[in-house]
């Protein structure tokens, strides 16, 4: 139990850094878009150019919105399959320690008993989610 607690404690960590980590990239590729479209506009003054620097700036900012949503949806898919796959192993080590304990207790029990295990009844209980 105390295994699985501190491998979702772990995962809600990662998570949540990974989350902040999409958040800044995609605020970066928004500020990038920014210094185009401004350069695009200094530009478009210097050279009087107007209706094709308007259409250049939409396309710009869609891309770049929806390149900056692809980041964070991509990045956080990756999170839940690493979370998931950390939670599988988590649990698949929980189930060794407990059997590990369990064995060990069947050991000392034999060892102490003298040969002859009286009435040790080990219940090994996995949770998982």
């Amino acid at each position: 139990m105390c295994i699985l607690s501190a491998g979702s404690a772990a995962a809600a960590v990662v998570v949540v850094v990974v989350d902040v980590v999409a958040v800044l990239i995609a605020v970066v590729v928004v500020v990038v878009v920014g210094v185009v479209v401004v350069v695009i506009d200094v530009v478009a003054v210097v050279f009087f150019i107007s209706v094709e620097v308007v259409v250049v700036e939409v396309v710009v900012e869609v891309v770049a919105l929806t390149v900056s949503v692809a980041i964070v949806v991509a990045i956080e898919e990756a999170v839940v399959a690493v979370v998931a796959v950390v939670a599988v192993v988590a649990a698949a080590v929980a189930a060794v320690v407990v059997a590990a304990v369990a064995v060990a207790a069947v050991i000392v029990a034999v060892v102490v008993g003298g040969g002859v295990v009286d009435a040790v009844v080990i219940k090994v209980v996995v949770l998982q989610k």
